[in-house]
């Protein structure tokens, strides 16, 4: 059943008039033009598909539109503030942490999370906290070693 739903979507209200189950996902795509969260599986196993919501790192295939009402969204496509990339995607692009880019979206949201929530992770925490979000091309080593140093300038020291 349509429904209005009213969120904040990359810091802009949004307000959307469409099922409430359908997924946040195919909302994002192909309502509102959105194409950083991608469909790896469809099934949450491997993160191609997340975004930030609350602050919380969620798979956008995997929630329905209804769970976002009046709550905050952000995407890849939001994350920059004042045309200044964010601190994590600047180190990916310094440790060359992406080959195709299809996971990279979600890489850098899923470390955006886990970074707010514990600036200063071991690199034990990094890899289970990245453990379920999947790339194909191998980059993980060079990923690992971005959030490292991103987390490394948070703290003034090393993650290890």
């Amino acid at each position: 059943m349509e429904q209005a739903i009213q969120f904040t979507l990359n810091n802009k209200p949004v307000r959307i008039a469409a099922d409430g189950e359908r997924k946040l996902l195919w909302v994002l795509r192909y309502d509102l033009g959105l194409t950083g969260p991608k469909c790896g599986c469809g099934q949450g196993y491997c993160g191609a598909c997340t975004v930030l919501v609350a602050g919380e790192a969620v798979r956008s295939c995997l929630m329905s539109l209804k769970d976002v009402a009046g709550r905050e969204v952000v995407t890849i496509e939001g994350l920059a503030r004042n045309g200044r990339l964010h601190p994590v995607q600047e180190a990916f692009m310094e440790h060359d942490a992406m080959q195709c880019g299809y996971c990279t979206p979600g890489m850098i949201l899923e470390a955006v999370a886990l970074l707010r929530k514990n600036p200063k992770p071991s690199r034990e925490e990094i890899l289970k906290s990245m453990d379920d979000n999947l790339c194909r091309c191998g980059a993980h080593t060079r990923i690992v070693a971005a959030i490292e140093s991103v987390a490394r300038s948070l703290s003034g020291g090393p993650t290890r």
